[in-house]
């Protein structure tokens, strides 16, 4: 295990003055990939941007490397963002400028300055990403996937510790969900932490790692395995959640929370 990059201790969220989350304690490593799971308006969003200062932290414990959230200073924002990378669901490209264009924005605004260096360094991302031939392409050419992949690239540009990706296959097509999902994995494998926000369970079984359930206002993480019904031999598996023993002690003389999640 590498070391802590996130520290969240008894953590609240607020949106618009109402109680998104409340008592939230969450760790993640180096390297680490989590899942957040959870329906629309449980605080999986929220809680993202609580890590790059985009929501403020109403009360707690929370630290982002070694950045006190709680204490930092508006002004100090774009030091703690350029450590990392964000991917969104709608891939928020600037539609106006090719590929290439919207990488160079990117990095001129975070202060790349050498016209070699930021040439090899798109090239390096875009390679990385799969799209090393797609540079000159506009937005509006690619499909769905191929955006995605831009927007993961993206937000390697600046070789961030932690990429945040909030739902980050809610637009694509099965197959391109889970191309994109590997990619994130193989990302982290690098060196990268990886927290993807996402309501589909299937990423789950078929690329495993830990995962989070944010519902009730409250964040915990949960075990996720595969029964098969013994009741007829046509069933289809069913995926059962069940809340992860807690180590504060919270909640142990409680039976466990299993549900069926909607595929």
């Amino acid at each position: 295990m590498g070391e802590t990059i996130i520290s969240y201790s008894d953590v609240e969220v607020h949106r618009k003055e109402l109680v998104v989350l409340k008592h939230v304690n969450f760790e993640l490593a180096s390297g680490e990939f989590v899942y957040f799971i959870g329906k629309v308006g449980s605080g999986k969003s929220s809680l993202l941007k609580t890590m790059y200062a985009d929501v403020p932290v109403a009360s707690g414990k929370a630290r982002v490397f070694d950045v006190d959230l709680c204490t930092l200073k508006s002004r100090h924002i774009h030091l703690l963002r350029r450590q990392i990378g964000i991917v969104f669901q709608d891939f928020q490209l600037l539609t106006d400028r090719s590929v290439h264009e919207n990488l160079l924005f990117v990095l001129r605004a975070t202060g790349w300055r050498d016209k070699n260096a930021i040439a090899q360094r798109i090239d390096s991302v875009l390679g990385r990403v799969g799209m090393a031939n797609k540079s000159y392409k506009m937005p509006h050419e690619l499909s769905g996937g191929e955006q995605q992949r831009i927007a993961i690239a993206r937000a390697l540009l600046n070789e961030p510790r932690l990429i945040l990706a909030d739902e980050p296959t809610g637009n694509l097509d099965p197959e391109t969900a889970a191309q994109i999902v590997s990619m994130l994995h193989e990302i982290a494998a690098q060196g990268t932490a990886v927290i993807m926000a996402t309501h589909n369970l299937a990423f789950t079984e078929q690329h495993p790692a830990k995962v989070f359930r944010c519902e009730d206002k409250s964040l915990r993480e949960v075990i996720i395995t595969t029964t098969i019904p013994e009741t007829s031999a046509d069933n289809q598996p069913e995926e059962i959640m069940q809340e992860a023993p807690q180590n504060d002690g919270q909640k142990q003389n409680e039976s466990p929370d299993t549900t069926t999640p909607q595929q």
